[in-house]
């Protein structure tokens, strides 16, 4: 199944619904924070939502049971993925580095993401090792420059 973007009111109904997995139309009308949409808001959602693929029906006497059809985990690969297509043309390592430099991921957890992958064949892992080296160099040496920078700002 192919996974389409999400507005930003559909990604926060689907928010709600991952924590749910399966439910009904009051589910949601009660676990809704506030301010609560109208029921009719959300069951205009649920329709567009169907219709993307995001959720599946049952029917259930004369209401409809709903579940979650793409799970949160593929929707967060689908949209990094789109991201580094999009704006980094496929630039993994500028991506990566971005992440470094904003100490959205620090060196340990990089390290450890690729000791966590040890099922990987040695000529890949080596490469990959390689690739977070130079990633890390980088970072290194624009922490040394900043470090001597403030050294000189502080003795003056």
């Amino acid at each position: 199944m192919k996974i389409t973007h999400l507005t930003t009111a559909e990604e926060q109904l689907m928010r709600l619904m991952w924590q749910l997995k399966s439910f009904y139309l009051k589910d949601i009308m009660t676990q809704h924070p506030e301010p609560k949409p109208h029921q009719n808001t959300v069951s205009t959602y649920l329709k567009i939502l169907i219709e993307k693929g995001y959720l599946k029906t049952e029917k259930e006497g004369r209401i409809f049971k709903y579940s979650v059809a793409i799970p949160e985990k593929n929707y967060k690969e689908f949209l990094l993925l789109d991201l580094k297509e999009k704006f980094f043309e496929d630039h993994t390592v500028e991506m990566v580095k971005i992440l470094i430099d904003h100490n959205c991921i620090s060196k340990e957890e990089l390290f450890g993401i690729f000791d966590f992958n040890s099922q990987i064949k040695d000529a890949k892992k080596e490469e990959k090792f390689s690739i977070a080296n130079d990633i890390l160099k980088v970072k290194d040496k624009k922490s040394k420059k900043n470090k001597k920078k403030n050294k000189k700002k502080n003795k003056d």
